[in-house]
Formats: C-alpha cells, sequence, structure tokens
C-alpha cells in the first residue's frame, strides 16, 4: 500500500512534484541508515546480504535485531516523532511531508514503519485498531488467528511494542478480538482517505473545501456507490455553485442505488435545475465603470492571471465588486471578518484551475509571474481567447465592464514586457 499512500500525496497535492521514485528513494536511504546500525550490532545479518524485500527473515531474534536498529535510526538520530501538538494538520497525512517534516500520525508512520521493515525482511502487518493505526509482529505460528501471538508495535509512539492490554491503555477502553486483525491494503488507504474527509469537514474554508473535493473524489473511486458519501459530494458542489450538470447526474446515481433518498434528492435537483435555469436566462448585467468613484479600489481587472497567496492556486478573474457582496452568513463562514481589510474591500469571481468558482479578497491575490491557461469547464463562457499572457473577453464580458479590456492591456504590457512581476 506505500504505492497507494504515495497516489493519495500526489492527488491531493497535484502542484507538488511528488513521484513514487524520488519519495521511494528517500525511504531507501532511511532503509540503507537502518543496514549500517545493523552491521555494527550483527555483521552476518541476513538483511545485509539480500536485496529490499528479496528475503523474509524466519527467525524471531534476527527480527527484533533489526527492528531495534530501525528505532535506533528513526527515532533516535533522524528524530520522527508523532505530530502531538499539531495532530490534526494535513500534512500530517502525505508521505512526502512525512519525510521532510519528520513527524505524522499513526497511520502515516506506520505506512513508513511497515514499508522500510518489509525491505529488511521482516514481515510486519497493518492494524486498524480504533483511534490509533498500529501494527503487528508475529510472535508465534505464522498466520496464527490468536491476538496474543502478536506483538503490537506503535509508530507513533516512537516504535514501542505492546501487548494486547496495553493497546487497550492506549486507547483507554476494551476492544473485541476483531480489532486486532490484519486489514487488507483497500482498507489502509481507506482509512488514510477517511482521515482526510474528516479533516476537510472540520473547517469552512477555501482550503478545506478543496481537501473535501479531494478526499471525497478519491473515496469514492474506492466505494463508487456509497450513498452517504455521493450526497455529500452533491451537498458540496450545489454549496459551491460548480458543475451543477454533475450534481444532476450524481443525484439521479443516488435515486437508483437508494430510493429513499427521494426527499433529499428531489430538494437538490429542483433548485440545481433553478440554477441552471438562471444562468441560460441571465439578461441585462449591470455595468460596471472604472471611471465611477465608487470603483476606484479596484486594483485588477477582467481577463488577468492570478494566483491566490495564502492557498497558492491559480485562476482568472471574470467579475469583480468594489466590496464583499455575499450575506451574513457565508462572510462568517469564511471568516472573512479574519482579513486586515475584511469585506470592505473589492472581491473578485475567479475561475480555479481545479475546476471551481470563488470569490477572492483584493488582498488575497497576486500577479502571476508565469501565466498559463485555466483548465476550467467555463472558460468559454466568458472569454473568447487565451493570448500567451492574458484573456480575452468575450462580448458579453465587455459590455460588463468595457473599461477593463483596455486596462488589462496596459497591466499585462506593464507586468510581463518589462520583466517584472
Amino acid at each position: 500500500f506505500f504505492p497507494g499512500a504515495v497516489l493519495i500525496d500526489q492527488y491531493c497535492n497535484p502542484l507538488s512534484d511528488i513521484c513514487l521514485k524520488s519519495v521511494q528513494a528517500q525511504v531507501d536511504d532511511i532503509t540503507d541508515k537502518v543496514r549500517k546500525v545493523l552491521r555494527t550490532k550483527n555483521p552476518r545479518h541476513p538483511s545485509l546480504a539480500s536485496k529490499a524485500g528479496e528475503v523474509l527473515i524466519p527467525e524471531v531474534e534476527l527480527q527484533r535485531q533489526v527492528l531495534d536498529a530501525m528505532n535506533c535510526v528513526l527515532y533516535e538520530q533522524l528524530k520522527y516523532k508523532g505530530n502531538e501538538l499539531d495532530y490534526y494538520n494535513s500534512l500530517n497525512s502525505y508521505i512526502h511531508q512525512v519525510l521532510i517534516r519528520r513527524t505524522g500520525i499513526p497511520i502515516s508512520l506506520s505506512v513508513l514503519y511497515l514499508t522500510i521493515a518489509r525491505q529488511l525482511g521482516v514481515k510486519l502487518e497493518p492494524v486498524n485498531f480504533p483511534s490509533h493505526f498500529l501494527l503487528r509482529w508475529c510472535q508465534g505460528k505464522e498466520g496464527s488467528t490468536d491476538i496474543f501471538d502478536y506483538t503490537y508495535i506503535d509508530a507513533f509512539g516512537k516504535g514501542k511494542q505492546l501487548t494486547v492490554k496495553e493497546c487497550e491503555y492506549l486507547i483507554g477502553h476494551h476492544v473485541t478480538e476483531e480489532f486486532y486483525g490484519v486489514v487488507t491494503s483497500k482498507e489502509v488507504l481507506q482509512r488514510m482517505v477517511g482521515n482526510l474527509l474528516n479533516l476537510g469537514k472540520r473547517e469552512s474554508t477555501d482550503q478545506s473545501y478543496q481537501l473535501l473535493r479531494d478526499s471525497l473524489d478519491l473515496y469514492l473511486a474506492m466505494y463508487p456507490d456509497n450513498v452517504q458519501h455521493l450526497m455529500l459530494q452533491a451537498r458540496l458542489y450545489f454549496h459551491l455553485g460548480i458543475w451543477p450538470e454533475k450534481v444532476l447526474d450524481i443525484l439521479q446515481h443516488i435515486q437508483a442505488l437508494d430510493p429513499s433518498q427521494h426527499g433529499a434528492v428531489g430538494y437538490l435537483v429542483q433548485h440545481t435545475l433553478e440554477h441552471i435555469e438562471r444562468r441560460k436566462e441571465e439578461v441585462g448585467p449591470e455595468v460596471k465603470h472604472r471611471s465611477d468613484e465608487k470603483h476606484k479600489e479596484v486594483c485588477f481587472s477582467i481577463g488577468l492571471i492570478m494566483k491566490h497567496k495564502r492557498y497558492g492556486y491559480n485562476c482568472v478573474i471574470y467579475g469583480w465588486d468594489p466590496a464583499c457582496m455575499m450575506g451574513h452568513e457565508w462572510i462568517r463562514n469564511m471568516n472573512v471578518h479574519s482579513l486586515p481589510h475584511g469585506p470592505h474591500q473589492p472581491f473578485y469571481n475567479v475561475l480555479v484551475e481545479d475546476g471551481s468558482c470563488r470569490y477572492a479578497a483584493q488582498e488575497n491575490l497576486e500577479y502571476n509571474s508565469e501565466p498559463r491557461e485555466i483548465p476550467h469547464p467555463d472558460i468559454g463562457r466568458y472569454f473568447s481567447e487565451f493570448t500567451g499572457i492574458h484573456y480575452l473577453a468575450n462580448t458579453e464580458l465587455e459590455i460588463r465592464y468595457p473599461e477593463d479590456l483596455e486596462l488589462t492591456r496596459a497591466t499585462v504590457q506593464k507586468i510581463y514586457s518589462s520583466g517584472k512581476e
């Protein structure tokens, strides 16, 4: 499941340079460090003569030597540790960040620990223990179903080896034997994605919405008929106002899977259809002149490729307001009042490279020094052409923002022709 963990990382961090080969190379480097420590303890250890994962070591004492060397390297030399102070940070779930920051949560550290152990010939198995992911190491007959034939390893707790009772002390309550059993790779990845889903639900910010979208995509790729998560995805897209046609497809799938969802599905279908009709019937738009005194604080213009300062996404402006025009609930949910200029600053409608439409504060946007096309399904609704540096507004946008076209050209000339950001 190590490659699967890297795929999760790649999907949730599309702008980061993450590839399995480079991440594996970092794990191999740690494995080599373990071999060096092992060599000082037992120069004839079989792990030193075999290639990664080539031979499983049958003797328990030789396996113990490997685990002791691993604990020495990971927790004493490299200072890996469980992130108790910032446990709910999504970075703890991404393998490449675990390797960079040398900290993580039980499941991400367990994935790393198990991968290294298997490369050195020690078979550890994942245990989907409640509230605290563990590994198990067989001390009895291989494949034993007796939970007392295993020692349980807490990678979050510096590789500490636990008995069955100590596992219960760890979480503070008794659990049945089924929770000590080994789980499949798919179940491990499901728990990793589930952790990200829960993090995405914890907050109501643009960033967490993106995490929620990504983790829902991954979860539904594994379990495409999960009604609960399909409904969450439909509600999320509906709330964000993106891809209404996809919302209808999701709702149709839910109805086919579970007819008892008729009420909730019907409500969303009705309002999604109304949204599609409103979009089709938009006529006589408000015309915004930059020469108006109330628009003097608006710095950016239609068609410019921008970058969000906080979240790093690339986007193109397709509309603006002199101040935030959203309701009080949206302003509160998005924590707009925490911004230095709050809602009393220009806000911009932007099409984002991830396919979403967002409403961004002026202080959070900056010119993109390396402008590129924005792959958004609604680009054609607002723009007629990409020049290589900015977008040319279509007739509808030119009518709504009659003075923006020249301003965009002047801005582009000033920024990019001079080579300055």
